[in-house]
């Protein structure tokens, strides 16, 4: 199966989700302290959707629990907002999926919790910089495959594990279409990319080995020697140009 192309309609709808993502994360960012709970997150996401008469992409599917995933140091994806309290030094990696008239919008972020380690900071760094090189790959008439080629080659560069179980997606009516989008790979390998193509592209990135286990409530994935994991994601719509960011960073909320 290709990638869709979507029609204006279609892209305007995924803009729209994007914002409500964006609103979320913009909250979520000013709540992170020490003493906050994960379901504190997942109910700032609930009250987000309220407001934009949104849903949640991930709250029944595949009878997913929560709102938003809330995934704490070791743990990559998946994790389950709950009443685990956030502490100095943790990481947690909030991934946001929302609903607007029947379109997706997606987007995770790692956060640090009141003073955070150097290395749990070089992590986050290091993380984010390689979404920012994959997502400059993400032009039409590249291969799908460049985008994991950049993200690998500059994990690698510094050192980083690199999970590769997971990966990014294509986006739009459903949550997750064609194709999967590899967190490594060659550069010329994949189907070429064309204007109206939307993508999640998401490194997940660690500070030691690059294997993975699942806990026994069927959904948290964590690093299997227990390092430290972070996890960043934009929604991209691909143009003549540079990618457009249909869940773009907002301002900080000034209290």
């Amino acid at each position: 199966m290709g990638i869709t192309i979507k029609n204006q309609k279609e892209i305007e709808a995924m803009r729209r989700a994007g914002h409500v993502v964006s609103v979320v994360h913009q909250r979520v960012a000013a709540a992170i302290q020490p003493g906050i709970t994960t379901m504190d997150i997942d109910i700032i996401a609930r009250d987000v959707f309220a407001e934009f008469n949104a849903g949640s992409s991930f709250l029944g599917h595949m009878g997913f629990p929560g709102r938003v995933c809330a995934s704490v140091n070791e743990e990559i994806v998946h994790g389950i907002p709950g009443k685990r309290m956030l502490v100095d030094g943790d990481i947690i990696s909030v991934d946001v999926g929302a609903i607007i008239d029947g379109y997706h919008g997606d987007s995770a972020w790692t956060y640090g919790v009141g003073k955070i380690s150097d290395e749990a900071a070089h992590l986050l760094a290091v993380t984010e910089k390689s979404l920012e090189l994959g997502l400059a790959q993400a032009r039409a008439k590249n291969r799908l495959g460049a985008i994991g080629h950049a993200i690998e080659t500059y994990v690698r560069s510094e050192k980083g594990g690199l999970i590769q179980e997971y990966g990014g997606h294509g986006i739009g009516r459903s949550m997750w279409e064609e194709p999967h989008i590899s967190n490594h790979g060659l550069p010329n390998r994949g189907p070429q990319l064309r204007p109206g193509m939307t993508l999640a592209v998401e490194p997940m990135v660690t500070t030691g080995r690059d294997e993975t286990k699942t806990l026994a409530d069927g959904w948290t994935v964590v690093t299997a020697d227990g390092s430290l994991a972070a996890h960043f994601e934009h929604t991209i719509l691909i143009t003549s140009g540079q990618p457009e960011i249909l869940t773009k960073r907002l301002p900080p909320v000034v209290h």
